[in-house]
């Protein structure tokens, strides 16, 4: 799978995924089995090569467990992802090996990420060798060397170990590494929430350059607001294992629809230091992925709830352009 073959098609398609945890019989379940609905119906895409889609919403919503599935760390329990019209839940052998050279990841924890033992140099070139990637060790160290030189770093620190560097420092060898195999598609799980404040721009600004450079896709998960506005083109807002709200990031921060989003929005730092905010109190606690409130599922928390919201679940509606929405507010 190759940039090339991009243009013939979307990235990746995601339609109707689920993943549900079994818990059963024991301390606190007395009888047969119930599941966790981490991740309940979804679906979203990347239609082109050198496009970001976000992912935003409140711990537990079920962001990262659609990161593994991606990544085939998690098998999902219904539904498809669609990567160069390949449903990757039905690969193996060389085809899942060629996948997992396609699809990269850049996690949060940068010194967590990389192993403490091995220098810099053999932790880029673990992929190539382990891949057969390339014929010779001479082409293997050019290659480090090259990926080093396109993250900002010394050529020469190949012989340094992970702890010798800073944060900012260590999340650009891991982000070398994950360039290493030449990916169409990189996970980025919250790549910059642990970094310092001054060094977050920086790396978001190596992950934009490189996505012009290289025609990069990307799956961005991040709690902060502002990565999400000034990383991603589309984005969608998850509660509870749901997507309530999906589109262009400009128009969903633009005008906000769904009333979590609004609050999420609410909440976070204005974009500039004389925008305005309203603030948006959200009552009560996020229920439960095993019990879950019938029909909307944000209904016990939202100020705009009507007797239908505790009834009937709204579905995904398009309100405008690419804009969507699931709330009982917009459906006529």
């Amino acid at each position: 799978m190759s940039k090339d073959d991009l243009d013939k098609g979307f990235v990746l398609e995601i339609r109707g995924l689920k993943k549900y945890y079994p818990l059963k019989k024991g301390i606190f379940i007395r009888s047969g089995t119930r599941w966790v609905k981490a991740v309940d119906k979804i679906d979203f895409s990347i239609n082109n090569k050198g496009e970001t889609f976000g992912l935003v919403g409140e711990s537990g919503c079920g962001k990262t467990t659609t990161a593994k599935i991606i990544l085939r760390l998690e098998r999902p329990t219904e539904g498809s992802i669609l990567f160069q019209s390949k449903n990757i839940a039905h690969l193996s052998g060389s085809e899942l090996k060629r996948y997992r050279t396609s699809v990269q990841a850049v996690f949060q924890d940068p010194y967590s990420s990389l192993s403490p033992r091995m220098k810099v140099g053999s932790i880029i070139a673990e992929p190539l060798v382990v891949n057969n990637f390339l014929p010779t060790k001479t082409a293997i160290k050019s290659r480090v060397e090259e990926l080093l030189k396109e993250v900002k770093l010394d050529p020469r620190s190949v012989h340094l170990y992970p702890h010798e560097f800073s944060g900012g420092q260590r999340q650009r060898i891991a982000i070398a590494r994950a360039l290493a195999l030449n990916p169409c598609l990189i996970i980025l799980d919250e790549p910059v929430s642990a970094l310092d404040v001054s060094i977050r721009a920086q790396i978001m600004n190596l992950f934009k350059e490189l996505q012009g450079k290289l025609g990069l896709a990307y799956v961005l998960i991040a709690h902060n607001l502002a990565t999400v506005r000034y990383m991603s083109h589309r984005m969608g807002v998850m509660y509870l294992g749901k997507i309530v709200e999906s589109g262009e990031s400009e128009g969903i921060y633009s005008q906000p629809l769904h009333p979590y989003t609004k609050a999420l929005l609410s909440a976070a730092l204005p974009f500039r230091p004389n925008v305005k905010i309203d603030d948006i109190i959200l009552t009560g606690e996020v229920p439960s992925a095993l019990d879950p409130p019938p029909g909307c599922r944000f209904h016990p928390r939202c100020g705009y709830a009507m007797p239908l919201c505790c009834e009937v679940e709204p579905s995904l509606r398009l309100i405008s352009n690419d804009h969507l929405v699931s709330c009982h507010l917009y459906q006529s």
